[in-house]
Order: C-alpha cells, then structure tokens, then sequence
C-alpha cells in the first residue's frame, strides 16, 4: 500500500511538470492498484502504462495555471509612476487606469505577517500644484485672468490687507462660497484642509460688519456680538481670532476669544468691560458664558461652526445643540436683512459631518441650505507624496530620526509634525529624541490650555522645527511652513489621516510636502490597504460620509401628520 501511495505522488508531480513516465517505474501489481482509490493503470496494446488522474487533481492543476496567468497583468506604462513600490512587479503607472471589476495587487497584501518589516511603498505626487488652487480654470476653456478677490466686489481695504500678506487670488471653495455668503444664504461648505476655508467665510462677515456699521453715527452706543465663530479648540480660536483682527483693523471692529481650560472669573471679565463685533469661542467655555448671562445670542448676524466634523462629534453635538437652539437662526436669505434678522448659518469642514442633519434640523430648514462640496472631498490629495513603511515598534524611533536627517540634507530642513495617538507616546518619545540631540516641542491634551498656545505659536514662528503632538494639532491649524508630517503611530480612521496628511500641502504654504507613515501593527493594515485600494483606483476613502440626510424621527413624524 505504501508503495502505491509513492508511486502515484511521483506520478501526479510528474504530471504537473509534464514530464513522461517510463512503464518500469508506472508498474504495479493489478491487486494493489485494485485496493486503492487513488489511480488505476491500464497497459496500450503496445505495452506503455497509463496513469489516470483523478479530476479533481486536474482541475486544481488548471486552477493554479489560470491564477497565475491572471497575476501577470502589466500596470507599469510609460511616464510618472503613482505607486511605486519595493517590488517593482507592483508598480502602478499613472496612465494605468483598473478595470471597474479588477481587483488591484496591493503593496500592502502581505503586511500582516512578520516577514514583511522593511517593506515599503509610495503613493507619489502627480500634480505640481494644489488642486484648490489649479481648478481656477476650467478645462476645455478659453483661458482667462485668474479671478482677484476684487471681482467679489468687497470693500477696498479688505483688497488692501489681502494684497500686503500677499494673497491675490481666492482659492476654488473661497470662489464657490464668498458670493454665496454676501447673499445672505446658509452654506455647508465641505473642502479639502489647506482650501481657504477660514477666509471664506471672514471676508464676508467683516464687510457686512463694517457695511451696517457706517450708518452708525452715535460711538457711544454699545457693542453688540453680531458674529460667533465656534471651533474645537484654543488654539484654532486664538488662530481664527488673528486673522479676524488683521481683517478688521481698518473698521474698529473688536474679536475677541474666549476657550477651554479658563475659569468662570476669567470668562466674566472677558464680557465685562465691553462686547465684542467678532467671538471666536469654543463649545464648552461659550455654554459656560451662556448659563452665566454673560452674553446674549439673539441678535446676532452670523453663526459660524468651523472644522463641522468634529463638532458635530458626540463629544461636542450636545453642547452645539444646546448653543444653536439659544440663538435666533434664519431659514432663508431674507430672514437675514433688516429690522428684527435672524444669524446667518455657515458651516463648514474638511470632512463632511455625518451628524449634522441631526442637529441642524432643529434650528432651521435644511432644505434651503447651500452645500458646496468640493470635487476633491474625501480622495487623497494628488499634490503631497505619501509613504507606508512597515516597521518594528522598537525601530520607529531610529527611523524618525533618519527621516529628520533626510530632510535636513536634502531640503535644507523645514517644520515637522510628528503624529502620536496618546499624550504618553509624545512625552516617550521626547525622552529619546533628548538622548539623540533632536531640538523639539510637544504639544498634547494634558497640557494646560495657555502652555499648549504658546507652544504652538512658537512653531508657527519657527523657534522650534520639530514638534511632538497628538490630534489636538490636526484639526484647522495652520501649518504652512510644515514641510513633512509623519505618522508615528498610525491613525485610527480615514478621517483623521485626511486631517494629518492636511498638515502638508496648505494653500501659500510649501509646495514640496511629504508625508511618512509607521506601520507596525495588524489592525494598522488594515486602513493602510484601503488608503492603497483607493489611490489606485483614483475614488474617495471608503466609509465617509457624503450627503446631509433628514433625521428619521422627523420623517416619520411628518408621515404620520399626512
């Protein structure tokens, strides 16, 4: 029996190898083969030995055959690559469009198991320029003059301060947005970070703040709040509030901010000694102001709720709701103008809130809200180079710091922001770039409030180039001088590796970003190869959400009033 097995093994490899068989080694006794399933042997007249194989041994051979014909599809034509690998058999080049029903060989397939540390892929720059910044022009078009911040028709010292901090053109969202704003209707703006964002909703309010305040003869009248921005964080509000001051400058109008980590006396005396025109203000310190009396949102012009995404977080919903239904908020253009108006509604982000329908459709009409949303939301941005290294934990730190010297070397050096998912991980790793004389800052949730802005602004102004940080520095701020981000430890979700890698890439900021993530664990590539699926396939990151949808509850109610 033993003997049988053998000799059909031998048989079935030589087979496969399409070798020939000599009878003497086929040759086996009739009452063997007989007790077998494995082969019968049958003998030609001319005396050659036959070996019969079973199907199912057939059809595995032609099954391994078809596969490996399948994995010989040519992705690599002539010009730029878009995925450029270890394994240059997995190169993809940017003319190389994947069928609808392809499935794409991923760089990353592999990366779960431990014989893949080292490997590594790219996801290379295709575009030169941002495109927020390049679509200005359409395709297909008689070229024209790059629009100027003129053809809004805003006030000509608006114009003048843009013109000095050198910023001539809008960017698309601000093109999209700003005539739509001095209309007088509510927006949902959702555009790529680094669009414009933050200017396309200030220059429209400073211009109808300082247009309804010229009537205004008598300067001894109080101040009034007649807009409120609402954003995440202090550092956001004391960097929206900058921009708010330079904008209103010319026109007397006051911003003023008030955020997390004050007290209840530092939030009085904010109010006391006279109102703002403009309040930059976050969720929990603006709740706190309203309970105490010490500002009334009634009559306000214009409610802003910046980085929408986040705000509309479960974290944050119950505190903007309760904000929101204190404030008077119009439901179409018209509620807007004259004697007795209601805010202004404008919302926007760099992802689409899912929650927001929920929230909003308590307080007005979503129906007569404006959605822009910008072509590009969600995909990964063509103008930044993208890089997935997998990685032992315990190498991470030396390849940081190779990254560090990379940069130094070859780009003359530039500002770096250094990702980590917990507050411990930034202070550890601190501790060993001490050791290795890397210069740098941290910047983490348990900080204090007013440790963590100045640490910040001293990055903006480039005391420091490398700085250490959690979340909290990639939701809005601005990083136009930084020049490389890396991802130390892997983000949690799609939403906030768009917020990371948006560090990089900012309209007026550096046009060379890069950049670099850590892969060390198994369930970190899982969210790399979705990153790659969709960088080869050219389509959104899966799993974002992209439309306003109505709460169920209202409908139901509504069909029940039928």
């Amino acid at each position: 029996m033993q003997s049988v097995k053998v000799g059909y093994l031998a048989a079935s490899r030589a087979l496969c190898s399409g070798r020939i068989l000599c009878p003497e080694f086929v040759k086996l006794s009739a009452g063997s083969v007989s007790q077998t399933r494995f082969c019968r042997t049958a003998t030609k007249p001319e005396g050659t030995a036959v070996i019969r194989v079973p199907r199912y041994l057939q059809k595995r051979v032609e099954n391994v055959k078809q596969t490996g014909g399948q994995n010989k599809i040519r992705t690599v034509k002539a010009g730029k690559l878009l995925i450029q690998s270890k394994n240059p058999e997995l190169n993809q080049s940017v003319g190389y469009m994947l069928g609808k029903f392809q499935e794409p060989i991923l760089c990353s397939k592999g990366w779960k198991h431990y014989k893949s540390f080292g490997d590594h892929f790219t996801i290379n720059n295709i575009k030169a320029v941002a495109p927020f910044v390049a679509d200005n022009q359409k395709e297909g078009v008689e070229q024209k003059p790059l629009a100027t911040f003129k053809n809004f028709h805003i006030c000509k010292e608006l114009v003048e301060i843009l013109e000095n901090i050198n910023i001539t053109h809008p960017t698309t969202v601000q093109l999209q947005t700003i005539p739509k704003v001095m209309r007088g209707q509510n927006i949902l703006c959702a555009a790529e970070t680094g669009s414009g964002k933050t200017l396309s909703y200030l220059l429209p309010i400073v211009h109808r703040l300082q247009a309804d305040k010229e009537p205004e003869m008598d300067t001894t009248s109080a101040r009034r709040i007649q807009a409120v921005i609402l954003v995440p964080s202090r550092e956001l509000s004391e960097q929206v509030a900058t921009v708010s001051r330079t904008l209103c400058a010319p026109f007397g109008l006051l911003t003023k901010t008030v955020g997390g980590g004050q007290g209840v006396g530092h939030i009085k005396v904010v109010f006391k000694n006279d109102q703002p025109d403009i309040l930059v203000a976050t969720p929990g310190a603006l709740v706190k102001a309203l309970r105490r009396r010490c500002l009334d949102l009634s009559e306000l012009s214009f409610f802003v709720i910046d980085e929408g995404d986040t705000m509309f977080d479960p974290s944050f919903s119950d505190m903007v709701e309760d904000i929101l239904l204190r404030a008077s908020i119009a439901s179409n253009p018209k509620e807007t103008r004259g004697l007795g108006h209601k805010a202004q509604l404008l919302v926007v982000g760099a992802t689409f809130p899912g929650g927001v329908g929920e929230v909003l459709s308590k307080v007005t009409d979503l129906g007569s809200m404006v959605v822009i949303k910008s072509k590009m939301l969600h995909f990964l941005m063509p103008h930044v180079k993208q890089t997935f290294l997998k990685v032992k934990g315990a190498d991470k730190t030396l390849e940081l710091h190779q990254a560090l010297k990379l940069l130094q070397q070859e780009k003359g050096g530039g500002g770096v922001l250094v990702f980590c998912n917990k507050s411990a991980t930034v202070n550890w790793l601190g501790y060993s770039l001490d050791e290795m004389g890397v210069q740098h800052a941290r910047l983490q949730g348990e900080m204090p409030a007013a440790v963590r802005a100045g640490i910040f602004r001293s990055f903006q102004k480039g005391a420091v180039d490398v700085l250490l940080c959690t979340d909290i520095a990639s939701r809005g701020l601005d990083t136009s001088r930084v020049r490389l981000v890396v991802n130390y430890d892997c983000p949690e979700s799609h939403t906030d590796y768009i917020h990371r890698a948006g560090r990089v890439g900012r309209a007026g900021g550096m046009e060379d970003g890069e950049v670099l993530s850590f892969v060390s664990h198994p369930w970190d590539v899982e969210l790399v190869q979705k990153i790659e699926t969709a960088a080869r396939r050219r389509t959104s990151l899966p799993g974002m959400e992209s439309d306003i949808h109505e709460p169920k509850p209202k409908v139901k109610e509504e069909k029940e009033n039928e």
